[in-house]
């Protein structure tokens, strides 16, 4: 069992380590956050006075204050869902999107169908 823990666990620290979204992280987010995180995605990066603007476009039952704005940016920051460059109305935000792992399939491949086809000659 110390086996299985310790592999998840790693899985779960590799998860924290390389920070970053994809894209079914959003569907445990917060609504707040959420929604700041759908504006981001169109764009991938925006300054805070183009945030602004895309905040009072919305429909107002759906917009953030200020206040509420500038602290779901500072949130979406700290856990790396945003990486911030600048600070207050200068500031410009960009999606931390993570790297998608690579498939190993390609590695052995060629070597693992020549072995079969070897080991069975008739195919």
């Amino acid at each position: 069992m110390a086996g299985t823990f310790d592999r998840l666990q790693k899985q779960i620290d590799d998860k924290h380590a390389t920070g970053g979204i994809s894209i079914l992280d959003l569907a445990d987010l917060p609504p707040a956050l959420r929604k700041i995180m759908k504006l981001m995605l169109r764009q991938l990066r925006m300054n805070y006075p183009q945030l602004v603007a895309a905040m009072e476009s919305l429909p107002e039952d759906e917009r953030l204050t200020r206040v509420q704005l500038d602290e779901t940016l500072m949130k979406l920051s700290e856990q790396a869902w945003l990486i911030q460059i600048g600070e207050g109305e200068r500031a410009i935000y960009k999606v931390n999107l993570r790297r998608r792992v690579g498939s190993e399939l390609g590695e052995n491949i060629w070597q693992n169908l020549e072995a079969k086809l070897k080991d069975n000659p008739g195919v």
